[in-house]
């Protein structure tokens, strides 16, 4: 058995846990968003183990206590009571050697509230322990020679971490087999983990997360261009009715491709098996280049009917390579879940969680505002505008979000086509990666002829939401004129 103490308890003991010194750059210290979480230093990529327990949301994900690019992989961890402001704590779960001199890196995954003491690792009546379930990778320092599913557990809300003496639990002897994500389902625990290779999942069921069966298989359809991890499997209400659909989520990556983001197919689940709906399109949750890992939160309270997801605002393409120093990734805002009936389709709505006393800009642009233009003169580029645009008599519009000294972000809307557009190819610093410059569309209907945008800029982070959260797009810039405006124009 292999305990885990929190790294400001150890000092100097354990030199695993402690940061990067590496010194930010005042250039990258501009890019570090303000109400997008952000740990102080080093890499993150995905969320894992989003769980809400007595108040606070728990957020771990993957991380690099060494140093600002991809490596070492271990689970940091933040709490908040609000989904706005963040808590850094230390270092979960930490990497560790094999007996055989191999390492363990522990990749993605998710945590469960316990409450019956299932697992039996917790003692008898206590109802809040916590269980990671998570992908041991197992390496020789050059190669991944295995993936399998592991466990650790918590008695102090996620502080200090037991790995289970008897890891791992599910091995079926693949080097790519991982992501595992755990929920309760009528008194049973459910799995549905990826085989990234194959383009499919696979769901289990245990009594006591310890012992799998395995129940189904589900895959080789929507985009299969890319491998298949970090899958989800959750329930999500139908709006305007008492309806639920189940949404099974998928991540989708493959270096060098125009598109890697995430999809999800929308269907039931019977306990057994996800039977998806009939689908023309490949739907993708996201619609810009930086969102990725996505999975939504366990243990919500009841009065939350919702399910909350949060993802990784970052590429493969070139995340490695962003122009931040001493740190390299971030998290996008928690996102409300709800499905709508588009013509006999049910499609995703997404609702951000966004703090309040971020400074606003709320406007509703008339024909005439659009023929005449408007600039909007901001205190800095960390801000949130809702605008409500009239396309009565206009061919479509373009909203710079940060214009400066010849940089500029900019959407553009064209009524024609129906496409939202966001060109990113003179947002400053595009040089550092060939695949960052682009320009990304999203399709958007008007609705009685107007279109609703309400955009989240966040110094290096643009969250897009159009007619609600109908359509949605992330996209990261890197600035480096300082302090934009917004300039709105008619076409």
């Amino acid at each position: 058995m292999y305990k885990l103490l929190a790294c400001v308890a150890l000092g100097a003991l354990f030199s695993s846990c402690a940061s990067s010194d590496k010194a930010t750059t005042d250039e990258s210290a501009n890019y570090r968003p303000v109400y997008h979480y952000t740990p102080e230093k080093n890499w993150v990529n995905d969320p894992n183990g989003l769980v809400y327990l007595d108040g606070e949301y728990h957020l771990f994900y993957q991380y690099n206590p060494f140093g600002d690019t991809w490596g070492h992989m271990s689970w940091g961890h933040a709490v908040s009571k609000d989904l706005t402001t963040w808590e850094e704590l230390p270092l979960a779960l930490p990497e560790y050697t094999n007996a055989d001199s191999t390492e363990t890196m522990i990749f993605s995954g998710s945590a469960v509230v316990d409450s019956l003491n299932t697992s039996g690792f917790f003692e008898p009546g206590f109802t809040k322990g916590l269980v990671a379930i998570y992908t041991s990778h197992v390496h020789d320092g050059k190669d991944g020679l295995l993936q399998h599913q592991s466990l650790a557990y918590s008695s102090d809300k996620g502080r200090t971490w037991t790995y289970h003496d008897q890891n791992p639990v599910l091995d079926i002897g693949l080097k790519d087999f991982r992501d595992p994500s755990v929920f309760w389902h009528e008194g049973k625990w459910k799995m549905i983990v990826a085989i990234p290779l194959e383009f499919k999942v696979q769901i289990y069921e245990s009594n006591n997360l310890k012992n799998w069966k395995l129940l189904s298989e589900f895959g080789n359809m929507g985009d299969v261009a890319k491998i298949w991890e970090c899958p989800s499997l959750f329930p999500v209400p139908v709006e305007n009715s008492d309806q639920k659909k189940w949404v099974m989520m998928i991540s989708s990556a493959a270096e060098n491709t125009e598109y890697t983001g995430m999809q999800y197919f929308v269907g039931d689940f019977d306990g057994k098996r996800f039977t998806p709906q009939k689908q023309d399109e490949i739907l993708r949750i996201d619609h810009g280049k930086d969102f990725y890992a996505a999975i939504p939160f366990n243990n919500l309270p009841a009065s939350q009917n919702k399910p909350i997801i949060i993802g990784w605002a970052n590429s493969w393409n070139y995340g490695g390579k962003l122009p931040t120093e001493g740190f390299r990734g971030t998290f996008s805002m928690g996102r409300k879940l709800s499905l709508r009936n588009d013509n006999g389709v049910y499609k995703l709505t997404q609702v951000p969680v966004y703090a309040e006393a971020t400074p606003a800009q709320t406007l509703t642009l008339s024909p005439s505002d659009l023929a005449s233009g408007k600039t909007i003169e901001m205190d800095g580029n960390s801000y949130r505008l809702s605008l409500t645009i009239d396309l009565t008599e206009a061919k479509g519009f373009s909203i710079d979000l940060l214009q400066n000294e010849g940089e500029s972000t900019v959407l553009t809307y064209d009524v024609a086509s129906e496409v939202l557009a966001f060109d990113r190819t003179k947002s400053g610093n595009v040089t550092f990666h060939e695949e960052f410059a682009s320009v990304d569309p999203m399709p958007v209907a008007p609705k009685n002829n107007q279109v609703r945008l309400d955009i989240y800029v966040d110094n290096s982070i643009v969250e897009v939401y159009a007619n609600g959260g109908e359509q949605v797009m992330t996209q990261q810039v890197f600035p480096t004129k300082g302090k934009g405006k917004v300039v709105i124009s008619g076409k």
